[in-house]
């Protein structure tokens, strides 16, 4: 396909909106439910979704599942499924726009264990971004007596399980294709939450089951138009605009949970996007 920067860049702009709807209503369910049961429906809706997308390649179900790395492939699954937990007790205790704040820290951690897993060379100025990125959580967290509380550190868990999850789909790349590592994510994680969540099954009020529907609509959407994003304009182009995320949630979290936008959360922000575009640069100026 053609590539296509402004097209591609106005996708991601909608894909981060929809990612962003998909956490408010993620939020507003697991305040009411198990974040368990909540992420194990999610995760059938995006397995059927996997399935139906997956026969369609090329060679069908078959040749897309088929990978010489069955271990490593299981373990982003099982990985993601968890860190999808850990986010959604995030947004519980802390809210939408303190989690996104200090999630948007991964791209960073990305970084920074590029050289232990992918032993690739990190020099000093990606270190001075992510040394610049970390100040910036820490101004977020804001640190009384020199402790943290457990809240706190919730959302840089599920940063740095998103960040290992990130390096091992591309260690994965070097001999699967996207389609078999997703297909991979949405099977293994439907499975696992499955074992996780059965035992916490619980009936849903009828404007609940509505939005549990949406959530999982909103799920397979937000992914399916992720895929189409990279399909017409290059990542390395588009990986900044994934920043809006945080604005819109940060909009969501003002306007429906009526979450507090306090002026230290803006400065680490700041320091946080500040050093994460500073990184994607550097690592569009060397390719």
């Amino acid at each position: 396909m053609k590539s296509n920067p402004k097209l591609g860049i106005s996708l991601m702009a909608i894909t981060m909106l929809v990612f962003a709807i998909q956490d408010g209503i993620s939020q507003y369910l697991a305040r009411e439910y198990n974040v368990f049961f909540i992420v194990m429906v999610r995760y059938w809706f995006f397995a059927i979704f996997v399935f139906i997308l997956c026969s369609r390649q090329p060679g069908g179900l078959q040749r897309v599942a088929s990978t010489k790395q069955p271990f490593l492939q299981i373990f982003r699954g099982v990985l993601l499924a968890f860190e999808v937990i850990v986010m959604i007790t995030s947004f519980t205790l802390l809210g939408l726009i303190e989690s996104h704040a200090v999630f948007s820290i991964y791209p960073l951690l990305v970084a920074a264990l590029s050289g232990p897993v992918l032993k690739e060379y990190v020099g000093w100025k990606r270190w001075s971004a992510i040394f610049i990125g970390f100040f910036g959580v820490m101004i977020i967290l804001k640190p009384s007596n020199n402790v943290f509380s457990l809240e706190a550190i919730i959302p840089l868990i599920a940063a740095l399980m998103f960040a290992l999850y990130s390096l091992l789909t591309r260690y994965a790349a070097r001999q699967d294709g996207a389609m078999t590592s997703f297909f991979w994510t949405g099977i293994i994680g439907a499975i696992v939450m499955s074992v996780i969540g059965s035992g916490y099954w619980a009936p849903l009020k009828p404007i609940d089951w509505a939005w549990l529907g949406l959530l999982c609509i909103f799920g397979c959407l937000a992914h399916y138009l992720l895929i189409k994003c990279y399909e017409v304009s290059e990542a390395g182009l588009l990986q900044p605009f994934a920043y809006l995320q945080l604005l819109f949630a940060t909009i969501i979290g003002l306007w429906i949970f009526s979450e507090k936008l306090e002026t230290h959360l803006m400065i680490g922000a700041f320091f946080v996007v500040l050093a994460g575009l500073f990184a994607f640069w550097r690592e569009r100026q060397k390719t």
